[in-house]
């Protein structure tokens, strides 16, 4: 018998973005994401930031943020914040300590301000190696994002090495985008839209409509869920941990997050500490 992930309440996809860099242009997508309740993960270089009580240049939006601007903007339901390098390094390009002070320094950084844990990252241009992998593996670091699109819905399974659906400057954002929305998942795992980008891009193509399209194209979809790239990481996680009766009859959920899966096009709540049992056409929790 075979049993396939679903998203919270039973939704068949998601999605989420990843933007880096601390520019104020992530003002302006932050705006975006409240209007369309979308939610994105925020990579950012606390070494580069600005000092506080820097002046904001008037009618630019090329700037860094400061610290007081991170906790203004970004301790937001909708957003996540995520390590990217304490300067944007070439991480490959450093000795192992100096890699790992440029993990530490950026999450901690980042924690103190939040006032929470810090799991995710993405590379600085793209950029890694195994050792960097390594490090980020011996620091606590959850996942880390790739620049490497793959036009896919897939699941990502080296969370180490995650790739993404593509940016959004990509021809295909658009047909892809359809494909999500308009697309049938049939058998198989749900389907997950990875965006990625630096929203100073949009400043410099004078190119913000982009965006909007794709928020108009898959925003406000009773069969998406919206979610930061750490919160797709738990859950899916949590669905990897689920454990299974030699039979299969049986599934026990030992984790504290209620899971959903569909099994024979029957899609099933296993709440969180709880066993249900499958008995021919009969769903049961024990």
């Amino acid at each position: 018998m075979n049993t396939y992930l679903l998203f919270p309440e039973g939704k068949e996809k998601a999605l989420t973005l990843s933007y880096d860099d601390a520019i104020g242009t992530d003002l302006i997508l932050i705006k975006l994401l409240e209007k369309f309740n979308i939610k994105c993960t925020f990579n950012i270089n606390c070494g580069l930031l600005d000092p506080k009580g820097s002046v904001k240049p008037k009618d630019q939006v090329f700037f860094r943020l400061t610290e007081d601007d991170l906790k203004k903007y970004y301790d937001n339901p909708l957003c996540e914040v995520a390590t990217h390098g304490f300067t944007h390094p070439y991480l490959e390009k450093l000795t192992t300590p100096q890699c790992i002070v440029e993990i530490l320094k950026d999450r901690q950084t980042l924690e103190n301000l939040f006032g929470k844990i810090v799991r995710g990252h993405a590379y600085p241009y793209g950029t890694y190696n195994e050792d960097v992998v390594n490090v980020l593996k011996n620091l606590g670091i959850s996942y880390a994002r790739t620049v490497e699109s793959h036009h896919s819905f897939k699941l990502p399974t080296d969370w180490l090495k995650m790739g993404t659906t593509c940016h959004h400057n990509d021809p295909m954002l658009m047909s892809l985008a359809d494909d999500f929305i308009n697309g049938n998942v049939g058998e198989g795992d749900g389907w997950l839209f990875y965006l990625w980008g630096h929203t100073f891009e949009f400043a410099q193509n004078n190119n913000w409509d982009v965006i909007e399209k794709f928020f108009n194209k898959v925003a406000n979809n009773n069969n998406v869920w919206y979610a930061t790239n750490i919160e797709i990481y738990d859950y899916i996680t949590a669905y990897r941990n689920l454990v299974y009766s030699v039979d299969g009859n049986m599934i026990y959920n030992p984790t504290s997050t209620d899971i959903w899966i569909k099994i024979n096009g029957k899609k099933i709540n296993i709440l969180a500490g709880k066993t249900f049992k499958i008995q021919g056409e009969r769903y049961e929790r024990i």
